[in-house]
């Protein structure tokens, strides 16, 4: 947001911030932050004209959100209206809220204070009441009117940290003057580099050693942003070098981090502890390298520095030197008995580090002094499987060249060469793919590398496969292609690429699916289109009878079973054990589907190989709204089964009790007899089923009932010890 801001007002901020806005600069970052056409840029130059025909199109959405990294805190997004808060778009914020009567937010009227439009700024005070938050804004404006304003009217605390951060000395001057709070303004004055600011605040009445709120003294603040002289006159006040903050960094510390040499130097002169660890276990060294400050490195090493402390992560300051490529720094620190083979607590060693970074001259420097090439860390990855995941071709060219095994597998059985395709990691992976043909020829190895690039959405990898003559329809495990894999996980972009290229739509695995019975299966709604369109058989059965209409009812995929259905699949098709796909919706309970199969036409009353209907099953489930809607649209609740049973007497078997009120609200037989002779009450007594046995009592089943060898309910319940069954049949058999 500072660039941003920082561009488009032209404040001048710290000289942190101007150093990292040369960065940005440096690589091109631009100020059309929007591209022309769109709404953004229409608010970001408050162009009325253009921003009301985008209002006026048919897929306008009032409520949408932009979420920029050029703008602050903007995860959440933010709306139209709180952008044209921001840009001081006052004619677009105006037909917001007249048109659309959007909502003025909090954060409205925070950016009514950054941008300073006064329309805009005068219209969010009616709404909302400024907060610390819009003090910030204020501060960070440079308008000190603004800043004057929220601290006589709303009387807002200005915050000192805000008035150093975004270099706003006159906010810090209305601080002192409203507070008379001459300690705190010492202890941050240095942070403006003004030594004239920072004397005019010395006197015998503060401690030289104060600290602020974050624990941070005077020399602290110096140490990160001011000039030398500073640092010594506080010292020669009786500054504390060594003093630490709410996160135990020293001086020295802040110092390191901030490319401060010169103060880094003064501190070390005056016996600031050179090994000093903050809460993370970070010593100057360690944060200097964090922050590629080379040459206070440098320093710090020639001074002494431990090279070998780790950090709270294992970390030496090899290992983020290797991280950032400072080559020089690895050098000295290797010369200064650095450990090139030391562990981190991921048992990563600095050469791990450089092949996820690409620092391949710090690589090559590692490897010469004897860093070991194929060492294993927590996972069993040696630094080439590193290189292959962050496409780090040239370190691993490097690796490869100096000994690494292209053929070593992590503790999850995965080559270099898998992990470079399961990452899209293009280039890495065509070099491994020839240094693995040289090595081994063409094998297995290449073709589950392209299976887990398929599955991956990885259509760069696939296309690298193909050009090196790779067969798109080769069969891997279980018979599957590089289609199969597409379409299992929905990469809808390698499924239209391999067909484009070839791939036989209506191969079968080793189970007699197709890519479709995959699709439907995970309701791979797009990618069933696809292979539809392209000609795909939609009745095609697995082994077990199976079309894809099955997957999709096992698995719920209502609209996956809208389009095979609207594409001729067949809905009352039977699988091996004749069960249709209405059979199977009765698996998850799902009643929407159930509804949308019958509608489209099901055979409610189908039977499967057993003789059971759908209605049976739901019994079983105890599918209580399934059952419901079965019988409205007709379903027979007297059909037996090939054994003789209806749909009461598995509801009494599996003591299905909201199924079985609903049965026999419906007029099921309550004494209707299975080819044994049992009725359903032999069923529940059998089965412990004490909740149906009572419903079914209560609608006058008979208690004396026998079956075909002569047992009753009250014998089942007897002969299986089922004490509280018996005391229940019992009480009603006299």
């Amino acid at each position: 947001m500072e660039y941003l801001f920082n561009q488009e007002y032209g404040i001048e901020m710290n000289s942190y911030d101007k150093k990292r806005f040369k960065k940005y600069e440096a690589e091109n970052y631009s100020l059309d932050v929007h591209e022309k056409g769109t709404i953004y840029y229409s608010i970001m130059h408050d162009d009325i004209k253009s921003f009301i025909s985008f209002t006026e199109r048919g897929d306008f959405n009032k409520n949408q959100k932009l979420a920029n990294e050029l703008y602050p805190d903007s995860k959440e997004g933010y709306s139209l209206l709180e952008l044209c808060c921001y840009h001081g778009a006052k004619n677009c914020f105006k037909l917001l809220r007249s048109k659309f009567n959007s909502e003025i937010t909090p954060q409205c009227l925070s950016f009514s204070f950054l941008s300073g439009n006064p329309d805009i700024m005068n219209e969010c005070l009616k709404k909302e009441v400024p907060d610390d938050k819009t003090m910030s804004y204020a501060i960070f404006s440079h308008n000190i009117d603004f800043v004057s304003f929220l601290v006589s009217e709303y009387e807002i605390d200005i915050d000192l940290e805000d008035c150093c951060r975004y270099g706003n000395i006159q906010a810090f001057f209305i601080y002192l003057d409203s507070t008379k709070d001459y300690r705190n303004c010492f202890i941050y004055s240095p942070l403006f580099s003004e030594p004239s600011l920072v004397k005019y605040f010395i006197s015998d009445k503060i401690d030289v050693n104060s600290k602020c709120k974050s624990g941070k003294t005077i020399l602290h603040h110096a140490a990160m942003s001011s000039q030398r002289e500073i640092i010594d006159y506080l010292i020669s006040l009786g500054a504390d070098v060594n003093l630490r903050d709410n996160r135990r960094n020293t001086p020295l510390h802040l110092a390191a981090s901030s490319d401060r040499v010169e103060n880094v130097e003064s501190l070390i002169s005056h016996k600031a502890n050179i090994n000093s660890r903050n809460s993370f276990n970070s010593t100057p060294l360690h944060l200097s390298i964090l922050g590629q400050c080379k040459e206070i490195s440098k320093v710090l090493i020639l001074h002494d520095a431990s090279v070998n402390i780790k950090d709270i992560n294992g970390c030496t300051a090899l290992h983020y030197s290797a991280r950032f490529n400072c080559s020089e720094t690895v050098e000295l620190l290797i010369k200064h008995d650095a450990n090139i083979n030391e562990k981190e607590m991921n048992v990563k060693i600095p050469l791990h580090y450089s092949a996820m970074q690409n620092s391949k001259e710090s690589a090559e420097i590692l490897i010469s002094n004897g860093s070991n090439v194929n060492e294993r860390d927590l996972d069993g990855r040696t630094p080439l499987h590193d290189a292959a995941q962050y496409n780090s071709k040239e370190t691993a060219e490097v690796l490869i060249s100096h000994g690494a095994n292209i053929n070593e597998m992590d503790s999850h059985g995965l080559l270099p060469i898998y992990i470079a395709s399961g990452n899209n990691s293009i280039e890495t992976q065509e070099f491994l793919m020839l240094q693995m043909e040289n090595a081994n020829g063409k094998n297995q190895i290449e073709e589950m590398t392209f299976e887990i690039a398929a599955s991956k959405n990885n259509k760069e990898i696939i296309q690298l496969y193909i050009s090196h003559g790779g067969n798109i329809n080769e069969e891997g495990t279980n018979g599957w292609t590089l289609l199969t894999f597409a379409a299992s996980f929905n990469n809808k972009e390698t499924v239209e690429f391999l067909i484009s290229n070839g791939a036989n739509i209506n191969h079968k695995d080793v189970f007699g699916m197709t890519a479709l019975h995959h699709a439907a299966k995970h309701n791979s709604k797009e990618i069933t289109e696809i292979l539809i369109s392209n000609g795909v058989n939609v009745n095609e059965k697995d082994n077990d009878g199976r079309t894809p209409l099955h997957y999709a009812a096992e698995s719920n995929s209502i609209e996956t079973i809208e389009v095979l259905i609207s594409n001729g699949a067949n809905i009352n098709e039977k699988d091996n054990d004749e069960l249709s796909a209405l059979h199977y919706s009765t698996k998850n309970n799902c009643q929407e589907l159930a509804e949308i199969l019958i509608y489209l036409g099901a055979n409610i009353d189908d039977r499967d190989k057993n003789g059971m209907t759908v209605l049976h099953r739901a019994a079983i489930n105890n599918s209580k709204e399934i059952a419901e809607l079965l019988i409205t649209n007709g379903a027979d609740v007297n059909i037996k089964d090939n054994n003789g049973c209806t749909a009461l007497h598995f509801a009494a078997q599996h003591n299905s009790k909201e199924v079985a009120e609903i049965l026999i609200n419906n007029g099921a037989d309550i004494n209707a007899k299975d080819n044994d002779g049992c009725t359903a009450l032999h069923f529940a007594a059998k089965n412990t089923s004490l909740a149906v046995a009572e419903i079914l009592v209560a609608n006058d089943a008979n208690i004396d009932e026998t079956n075909n060898y002569r047992q009753t309910a009250f014998d089942f319940a007897k002969e299986n010890m089922l004490k509280q069954m018996t005391n229940y049949i019992n009480k009603y058999r006299f």
